[in-house]
């Protein structure tokens, strides 16, 4: 078995997760949010496969943290109310956890790697899923902090990860 076996399905399980979780929900914005999630566990497994394939690849930094912003930005505008189900913040919680697993299996197959360049791309992977799990964590925030969370104007807590 190739080491990036796990790794690839990992991110065909996430963006599976993700994609479930954006069927559930009844907020556009969310869902938004949680469809760019999976369609960046997409690229990830790509990246993986070609990795496994010593095929050359590269990464391109995802703008998810900015497009989040105004996603929240216009959910603000338009008033949406967000009315936290606890079910809803326990999914969540758990998509948040799902990330941290991922950050801390990728660090460990850094370690495996021989190869510079996919020792890069694996980190550039690491640095996205830190991300996901930085921006899960402020959902998680909203969820149980709508109102001081929504009215916040400057958005200070999605600034770039």
């Amino acid at each position: 078995m190739n080491i990036f076996d796990f790794a690839i399905q990992m991110e065909k399980d996430a963006e599976k997760f993700y994609r479930d979780l954006a069927n559930k929900t009844d907020k556009v914005g969310f869902k938004n949010i949680l469809n760019m999630l999976a369609d960046d566990e997409v690229k990830h497994g790509e990246i993986f496969t070609n990795l496994k394939a010593n095929e050359t690849t590269n990464m391109e930094t995802t703008e998810i943290l900015t497009k989040s912003k105004n996603i929240f930005q216009e959910m603000k505008a338009q008033n949406v109310e967000i009315i936290p189900v606890d079910e809803e913040v326990d999914l969540y919680t758990n998509a948040r956890e799902i990330e941290q697993k991922g950050v801390d299996s990728y660090k460990e197959l850094v370690k495996k790697v021989k190869d510079e360049n996919q020792k890069m791309i694996l980190m550039k992977i690491i640095d996205e899923e830190e991300r996901h799990f930085y921006l899960l964590d402020n959902l998680v925030e909203l969820l149980l902090r709508p109102k001081q969370w929504i009215e916040n104007a400057e958005f200070s807590h999605l600034e770039e990860y």
